[in-house]
């Protein structure tokens, strides 16, 4: 029976300790100290992304001046050439045979001329016969002309220094006249074009000047950031009537070759804001695809109040409407309090908090 007594006791002390230690835990809840911040307004740098197609300052096609076998290739693909550098060569046999007949034909014009000529100032001939023999052998001469373009032709040669893309034919193939042997890429420097809205443009034009041209970043396909800044240099004449948007171009450096015709990637652009207001994303929660914080009135009181965003940062939001610099929000602990709860926070300077978290700032 004592036993029993006992351990009613032990039961009875558990529970009281329990109880006391739930009722402790449930008013240190209630009494939670918050962390509560106001929203900050100054000058930044927005960096805005845009879809982006990279292009080489030349690319041009390569294709036959003439019909013929394709005789040599003197290149590989991938390979960089020089200026003047054969690449192709189409069998030039029947282009040198016509050369060597239409130098006979201005060699036989010539003697007929200076024959005639000599006639001439014997007065044995007529001026009109001289002259007859005289644009004979002109056109001989540019017969012999034509004759040497047509076998130049047979030569494909690099107009500048570049890179040889794929090769479109076989040696060995019959290609006829204007047909694609291959490409060649100058990428000394990279001419990248993206499209921006009309309203970006607008503020675009409005705060950068020629004098002070924007640099502008290149995030590539495995989303590293390229090392070497762009510099946009030119708009289009035209917006788009069906998406709204004008083309940008930047160019970019290319010493290391790394950029090549075709890439795509995201032009990251800062834009400067004046006089923004911005708060951390963390105070913030979404509601039906809105976004509200907890603002914290004169009597310690939270309320949800809607917001919009003009710019999204890295851990900033740029506040449009719905608040001031005025306004107190919950910082922490957004998750544990609802409309009307009575807080007690502990309050710090927005500078403080966003000197631990990332912006662009002028």
């Amino acid at each position: 029976m004592k036993k029993h007594f006992m351990v009613m006791g032990l039961c009875a002390l558990l529970c009281y300790t329990t109880s006391c230690t739930s009722e402790k835990e449930k008013v240190k809840e209630e009494t939670a100290d918050y962390l509560v911040t106001s929203p900050l307004q100054k000058d930044t740098l927005i960096t805005e992304n845009y879809v982006c197609n990279v292009r080489s300052i030349q690319h041009i096609e390569l294709r036959a001046q003439e019909r013929g076998y394709l005789e040599k290739i003197y290149v590989d693909e991938g390979e960089h050439v020089k200026k003047g550098q054969l690449l192709f060569k189409i069998m030039p046999s029947l282009y040198e045979a016509e050369l060597q007949r239409a130098q006979a034909e201005a060699d036989f014009a010539k003697i007929e001329y200076e024959n005639t000529k000599k006639l001439a100032d014997s007065n044995v001939v007529a001026p009109n016969e001289l002259a007859m023999a005289k644009a004979k052998f002109d056109k001989a001469n540019a017969e012999l002309s034509l004759s040497q373009v047509h076998l130049q032709f047979t030569e494909i040669r690099a107009p500048f220094d570049g890179i040889i893309d794929r090769f479109h034919v076989r040696l060995g193939s019959l290609v006829d006249e204007g047909e694609l042997l291959s490409s060649l890429s100058d990428n000394s420097q990279m001419w990248v074009y993206f499209n921006v809205p009309e309203a970006e443009y607008l503020d675009y034009k409005t705060k950068v000047g020629k004098d002070n041209p924007i640099k502008v970043h290149l995030l590539m396909a495995n989303n590293k950031v390229f090392k070497y800044d762009g510099e946009v240099e030119t708009i289009e004449a035209e917006f788009n009537n069906e998406t709204g948007n004008i083309s940008f171009r930047a160019t970019f450096p290319n010493p290391d070759g790394l950029l090549r015709h075709g890439e795509t990637g995201n032009i990251l652009m800062p834009v400067p804001v004046d006089k923004a207001i911005l708060i951390p994303q963390k105070a913030t929660f979404e509601v039906l695809d809105k976004k509200y914080v907890f603002v914290v009135g004169d009597d310690d009181v939270v309320k949800t109040k809607e917001i919009t965003v003009n710019q999204e940062l890295e851990d900033l939001y740029a506040v449009g409407n719905g608040l001031s610099v005025k306004d107190k929000i919950l910082l922490e602990g957004i998750r544990k309090v609802r409309d009307n709860d009575k807080i007690e926070f502990t309050y710090e300077e927005p500078q403080e908090v966003l000197s631990h978290l990332k912006l662009y700032a002028e």
